[in-house]
């Protein structure tokens, strides 16, 4: 880690834990200093390893804020994160396990992407779901009025995208450890609801700077809302609404797949005695109110998670490389927090330029990975040459994070 301050041209210091600065796009770099220069930010901005060019604010940045609210620090996807099971199944008998329709793993596989919907596909009909009931009732409590009212076409919309997966890089992976067994690890989150609900109140924040006439510059897409104002607890609401429809979505897609695996497994293979762990989980678009250095702040982790000392992260690789699981040290320069991923490296479109669907296929082939995706001419996009190395991203954050746990793909389902 190293600390990138120009005291002329920064209210605060930026803590990178990469090498040098060579090692982040320009982008990049250019908005991690207009988050060092916005008037609330707190202590300084923290850069994780896989850190690069978002909209407004860098993917894998922590912005601590005092008293303000930044929808785009949170970013479209409200909630997305991942989650982690363990099960007890040899991983051996789904490679080597034949059905009609060729290797066990392969049909698992095409089981699963038949039935979860993906990339823009939706449920024909409405599905349960928890968390929009709740915020429903919520909701009917008080008056309808400002997002209330204009956001409420959301929750009706959102129950026919609850347990679906999406595209980009949102994926569904068979894994397999150290040890030979299988796990289950899940990327998603709030669907089209967090996308909607960042616009609408970006959209509200740029007003209420403009009038108030914000020392922010409108081309840094940084607005912001007062916490304490209504806008700014509407705002929270709807934020911790999407997280927990995102949470809700990946328990629901999670619980589906087990149990496709449980049926082929008993189907195929004879292999009855299921074990299945407590899922970790973890979001990593989102902000918290947290006390940190003796002083109650706004967490945004755009593309980062949350790990106290003790607490259990997620970190993925690219689509056939490795992933982790990790225990956090609780360290306060990142205000506790770890990337969430390995990180692009390259833009889709350049991606898709450079990686051809069959180079991309056969390199999965190659490494003995079963893919299930039903529109594949965009595959491109997720080559794993388009991220960073993930063994270079941990190496690079040895001090926040313990890794426990390697895991490889053993299949994989993409939107």
């Amino acid at each position: 880690m190293f600390t990138l301050y120009e005291p002329s041209e920064q209210k605060v210091p930026i803590k990178i834990w990469l090498e040098d600065t060579g090692q982040l796009d320009r982008i990049c770099l250019e908005q991690a200093k207009n988050l060092a220069n916005l008037p609330f930010a707190y202590q300084h901005i923290a850069l994780m390893p896989d850190a690069h060019a978002g909209y407004g604010m860098p993917i894998g940045g922590i912005l601590a804020a005092e008293g303000m609210i930044v929808p785009n620090a949170v970013g479209a996807d409200i909630g997305c994160g991942m989650t982690f099971v363990q099960t007890n199944i040899p991983v051996e008998i789904l490679i080597t396990g034949e059905t009609p329709d060729g290797k066990l793993a392969q049909t698992i596989v095409n089981t699963i992407l038949r039935s979860i919907p993906n990339g823009y596909e939706k449920h024909k009909r409405k599905q349960a779901s928890e968390a929009v009931r709740q915020f429903s009732w919520y909701l009917e409590e008080q008056d309808k009025v400002g997002a209330t009212k204009e956001l409420a076409y959301v929750l009706d919309e959102a129950y026919f995208q609850a347990r679906t997966l999406g595209g980009g890089n949102h994926f569904i992976e068979l894994q397999t450890d150290e040890e030979g067994f299988l796990g289950v690890m899940v990327h998603t989150g709030s669907r089209n609801v967090g996308d909607t609900v960042c616009r609408y109140f970006d959209d509200k924040a740029m007003q209420l700077n403009k009038q108030q006439h914000s020392p922010v510059p409108p081309e840094w897409n940084l607005a912001y809302l007062p916490a304490e104002s209504d806008i700014g607890k509407e705002y929270i609401r709807w934020m911790e609404f999407a997280m927990a429809f995102a949470k809700e979505n990946r328990a629901k897609i999670t619980g589906i797949v087990i149990e496709i695996i449980r049926r082929l497994v008993a189907e195929y293979a004879d292999f009855t005695e299921i074990e299945v762990s407590e899922p970790i989980d973890c979001h990593h678009n989102y902000a918290a109110y947290e006390e940190h250095a003796g002083k109650r702040i706004w967490v945004h982790r755009k593309g980062a998670i949350r790990v106290r000392e003790g607490e259990w992260g997620i970190i993925p690789g690219a689509m056939g490389t490795s992933s982790y699981l990790v225990k956090g040290k609780g360290n306060p320069e990142s205000f506790q927090s770890c990337s969430h991923g390995a990180g692009r490296q390259m833009s889709r479109k350049e991606a898709m330029e450079t990686f051809s669907v069959e180079d991309t296929i056969l390199d999965l082939e190659s490494k003995g990975i079963f893919l299930g995706k039903t529109r594949k001419r965009d595959i491109g996009e997720e080559a794993r040459f388009a991220y960073k190395d993930i063994d270079f991203v941990i190496a690079n954050e040895l001090d926040l994070i313990e890794p426990i746990r390697r895991l490889e793909t053993l299949g994989v389902v993409k939107g």
